[in-house]
């Protein structure tokens, strides 16, 4: 069960499960309170959560790890490992769930930061956002499953170089690189985030988790493979509630209602 503490920071509302991964108060940088309490959210989904919206509370998304944390530390390595399990746990429980994964990206997306924003399925930004893998800065190797993320979304040649020159990337370059998927005003990259997480969470549930899957499994599927899945697939979401609402809405002409259809 979550603490008071780590209850503020997951809270749902009208089906989206929000994550608060930084916040002001803490630099910035990636918290950890906000990490535990996520991924004990995610393991164990509410039935209602049909999307789920990752956040920072402060100028940026996420500034990367607690560098002076990592500095104080007795032993460095000990630290490192512990931070990184825990942040795998989340970026596996992010992995494992079904609904679409938005996040909201203002300023910094560095580091850690940089690696969930490659974890999530949609991301969108303001022009003054901007991201970095940050690990060469400070001597460190990438985590958050950036050095498998990264070249499936930009292809090996250009990870290889975004990482080894810790570039920096700006908003609209992540944009056209395909890590962001679009870009809003600054000031309402939150607000639009949100608003896209709650048209998700109000659509089709069941054709999500099959797109979501299918996607997943077309990075090692044959062509055959995949067009025997996609088949199989479709014909049983037209055996679902959602595939039948979506059918008869088009017949009738009329707009869908999938609230509250598997």
């Amino acid at each position: 069960m979550a603490t008071t503490e780590q209850a503020e920071y997951v809270t749902t509302v009208d089906g989206v499960l929000q994550i608060t991964i930084a916040t002001a108060a803490n630099g910035t940088s990636l918290d950890f309170i906000g990490v535990a309490a996520g991924t004990a959210a995610l393991r164990d989904l509410d039935p209602q959560v049909g999307a789920v919206l990752l956040t920072g509370t402060g100028t940026n998304f996420c500034a990367g790890g607690n560098v002076r944390g990592f500095a104080a530390a007795e032993d460095r390595s000990a630290h490192l490992y512990d931070l990184a399990d825990q942040l795998h746990a989340f970026v596996r429980a992010l992995d494992a769930v079904t609904v679409p994964v938005v996040a909201g990206v203002q300023g910094w997306a560095a580091g850690a930061g940089m690696s969930l924003v490659c974890a999530t399925d949609i991301a969108l930004g303001g022009p003054s956002t901007k991201l970095r893998p940050a690990y060469p800065g400070v001597g460190l190797s990438p985590d958050g499953g950036m050095s498998w993320t990264l070249p499936r979304i930009v292809g090996s040649s250009r990870a290889r170089e975004i990482l080894l020159t810790d570039a920096i990337l700006s908003a609209e370059e992540a944009v056209r690189l395909g890590i962001l998927s679009r870009l809003v005003a600054d000031e309402a990259v939150r607000d639009e985030a949100l608003t896209l997480a709650t048209s998700l969470a109000n659509g089709p549930r069941s054709t999500y988790a099959s797109i979501k899957t299918l996607l997943n499994r077309s990075t090692t599927a044959t062509l055959s493979d995949q067009l025997d899945d996609e088949r199989d697939a479709i014909a049983a979401a037209a055996g679902t509630p959602a595939g039948r609402e979506g059918v008869d809405a088009f017949v009738g002409k009329r707009a869908p209602d999938y609230r509250g259809l598997a």
